[in-house]
């Protein structure tokens, strides 16, 4: 290891050290825990393999197994998405005393967590509220709104593009597209971005698809990023919105239609993000991300916009994460193109790899148009599995971050002291953080990794205006 690191700084690879270096400190964590004699996997009830379910009581309830056959995996604990007509209500966590839990347990678990959240969508639909769920589920005498409001827009529903870029991910793309052929709308082309392949796997892949319901087109980009590669498939897209995703991603059969009809009745509105679930939790590095902030970003409508009700939000609107993420959102085509598309600046291999979507939220929230978070358009993410993974991603976003607002204020320069007000004190504060937000009780050797997280956090903090004004000059010399 330390060979390779001699290496890599002779030839000038800053970025391959600093890898090394990060693997060599968690393998010295856990080659402490193995000296020690302490197991991993059984450090904290926090970080035991955790199943993703869904129920939906809108019918009877079903027996939840705690075996998953598939992964030949048995569980103890399960964290399991409440619908109701298929709308998302909350996560109820559920523990697993035998292999199996019976629909009267469910029933009285859901009810004990989401009483509240269950009423008042009742309400909103215009239904009688109920004062106990059982096994039975929610019965309803009529039509919901919400469903007859989604039949409504897909009997007149706009052409979409859905454009999802990839880079030598067969197996992931194939799961993604599979997906997105099954959803529940009329209309509709999904592009696949073959960004700077090493292989024709993703050519192969597509070539099988001949019987597709709706048309799957291709087209490469050599300049790898995911800027480039969605602007790539933003000059080909024949759709009035556009809506985004990742080939990581399986998409609910609702996504698209849930997120189109953001889009109905406000002319204001260019931009809808939806919720971002983890596809699986059985990791101890998945599990941490999820709980000290991960993609979800709640399970409550809203609409953003420079002055609206949520302009009371701390460093509204700069931390632009909290309208949404790139792997689930749609924009007009019109206000998408009259941007510029996405800045490859910060979408690329280089300094800044991220954040060309936050920076994206933030434009239509700063030209004084709306976006609106709608939780009904749902996906499941495959999250790192491993903690190196989690480490890098950290320090990625967190350059990110600060390479966005960089972008930001230099392009709207009339918000400086909005942003003086807001900003430097809250970043200052982050780099002080001496724990990660909502995490749980850590194990003895997770407090390394978690050190190690803080550590990626305040560099990434710290480089990223740095970052963008490289990655800005190398992105010249490519246009």
């Amino acid at each position: 290891m330390m060979e390779i690191g001699m290496i890599s700084a002779l030839n000038g690879d800053p970025t391959v050290v600093k890898r090394i270096q990060m693997k060599e400190r968690m393998g010295i964590a856990m080659a402490v825990m193995q000296k020690k004699n302490i197991s991993v996997d059984t450090q904290s009830s926090e970080y035991i393999p955790v199943r993703m379910l869904e129920v939906e009581i809108g019918q009877s309830l079903r027996t939840l197994s705690a075996v998953d056959e598939k992964r030949e995996r048995t569980y103890k604990r399960a964290r399991c998405l409440v619908r109701l007509h298929s709308q998302p209500l909350g996560i109820v966590e559920l523990q697993f005393g035998t292999d199996k839990l019976s629909p009267g347990e469910c029933a009285t678990q859901i009810w004990h967590d989401l009483h509240t959240q269950i009423n008042h969508h009742l309400i909103q639909d215009g239904l009688p509220q109920i004062k106990n769920l059982t096994a039975k589920g929610v019965l309803t005498p009529s039509t919901p709104f919400c469903t007859r409001e989604r039949e409504q827009l897909l009997a007149n529903a706009p052409f979409v593009s859905v454009i999802v870029p990839t880079h030598d991910r067969p197996d992931q793309l194939t799961a993604c597209l599979n997906s997105l052929l099954a959803l529940h709308y009329p209309e509709y082309e999904i592009i696949v971005v073959d960004n700077a392949p090493n292989t024709n796997a993703t050519v192969k892949l597509l070539e099988g698809l001949t019987d597709a319901p709706h048309a799957v087109r291709y087209v490469r980009e050599d300049r790898q990023g995911p800027s480039w590669a969605r602007n790539c498939g933003i000059a080909i897209a024949r759709g009035e919105i556009l809506a985004f995703t990742d080939d990581d991603v399986v998409v609910d059969s609702y996504w698209l239609a849930e997120m189109v009809k953001s889009f109905r009745g406000d002319g204001a509105v260019v931009c809808a993000t939806g919720l971002v679930l983890p596809m699986e939790l059985d990791t101890p590095a998945q599990i941490l991300f999820e709980e000290v902030g991960g993609y979800n970003k709640g399970f409550e409508r809203r609409i953003f916009s420079f002055e609206g009700d949520q302009a009371e939000l701390p460093m509204h609107p700069y931390i632009a994460e909290r309208f949404g993420t790139g792997a689930s959102m749609a924009l007009t085509a019109a206000f998408i193109r009259s941007v510029g598309g996405f800045d490859p600046a910060l979408g690329r291999v280089g300094p800044v790899r991220c954040s060309q979507d936050i920076a994206v939220f933030f434009q239509v929230i700063a030209q004084g148009y709306k976006l609106v978070y709608e939780p009904a358009s749902l996906i499941y993410h495959q999250h790192r599995r491993d903690y190196l993974g989690l480490c890098k991603q950290t320090y990625n976003h967190s350059v990110g971050y600060t390479a966005y607002l960089t972008k930001s204020l230099t392009e709207n320069p009339h918000l400086i002291f909005d942003f003086i007000k807001k900003v430097p004190f809250a970043l200052f504060c982050t780099l002080r953080a001496r724990s990660l937000n909502n995490a749980p009780p850590l194990p003895r050797y997770v407090q390394v990794i978690h050190r190690e997280l803080l550590m990626q956090r305040r560099k990434g903090l710290l480089y990223g205006p740095l970052a963008y004004l490289r990655s800005r000059w190398e992105v010249r010399k490519l246009t």
